[in-house]
């Protein structure tokens, strides 16, 4: 578990520095050989204490093997001499990873990337429970990401509430941060986001998913137009018997309907034939 450590100020032993390089220099021209070299030894050993902590740094401090503890606060300070410090940086990272082939809940081959923002948060953690924490991050990012992919289809081609990878991206964004966080949870690593970052089918099946996507467009659009087109035939017919301005029977109704929908139904420009006879032949 992370400890926080309090070392020393650093500029009461810089004061003993200056002591101990002026006695090690007074030493010589009063031939004190044993008092140089006495004071060169401290004024090594004072010097390997002194390290510094930047803003949103840490420090790690180790006594062979056991850990100490770890200084968070910036600032320039000293400590036993041997300590092993190790400095982790405590601000946020972007990782983005790499575009993986992996199939979705349909079993379609899609390519998909994720991009990370993270922060350590428990040094000890990141120190101690993990080999390489950065490389933990990389290799658990792909793991979450080919579940996250098996777990929801790309696209939905039918009128259903299905949440898939292309349309439910606040949904799925939150199911990928959720199993990243608990993944890095070990690692002492905090998700601060994580977001698809690149989505697609793969290239051996982009065509004839493009075909099908543009057909699934087009039998929506035209069950739109049908649908324009029977209210208006409709209004049409209601409109003429309300205001009795030509008697209809059932046969010419059925011609007139035919005509109208062709009319409004068609995708190319309809050419109008006219009738220069009475309106029974």
């Amino acid at each position: 578990m992370e400890k926080n450590y309090q070392p020393g100020s650093a500029y009461p032993m810089l004061g003993a520095c200056v002591v101990a390089i002026a006695i090690a220099i007074l030493g010589i021209p009063f031939d004190l050989p044993l008092l140089t070299v006495i004071s060169l030894i401290v004024l090594i050993v004072i010097v390997a204490g002194f390290f510094i902590v930047n803003p949103n740094n840490s420090k790690v401090l180790t006594l062979f093997g056991k850990y100490v503890g770890t200084v968070k606060e910036n600032g320039f300070y000293w400590a036993n001499p041997f300590y092993l410090k190790k400095t982790y940086s405590l601000r946020a990272h972007n990782f983005d990873s790499e575009r993986l082939k992996v199939n979705d809940k349909q079993g379609n081959p899609i390519m998909i990337s994720v991009i990370l923002v993270w922060q350590v948060r428990d040094t000890y953690k990141a120190a101690f429970e993990v080999d390489n924490y950065r490389e933990f991050v990389k290799v658990q990012s792909d793991a979450a990401v080919r579940k996250l992919a098996g777990a929801y289809s790309y696209d939905n081609f039918e009128d259903d509430a299905e949440i898939t990878l292309r349309a439910g991206t606040a949904e799925v964004n939150q199911h990928l941060e959720r199993e990243l966080s608990e993944r890095m949870e070990l690692a002492g690593i905090h998700v601060i986001e994580a977001r698809i970052g690149y989505l697609a089918y793969a290239t051996e099946i982009a065509s004839a998913m493009l075909r099908r996507q543009q057909a699934t467009a087009i039998i929506a659009a035209r069950h739109k137009i049908v649908e324009g087109a029977v209210g208006m035939v409709e209004m049409a017919l209601e409109q003429l018997s309300r205001k009795h301005i030509v008697e209809l029977d059932e046969e010419r109704k059925a011609a007139m309907v035919s005509n109208l929908m062709v009319v409004l139904c068609s995708d190319k420009e309809v050419s109008p034939v006219v009738n220069s006879g009475t309106l029974h032949h």
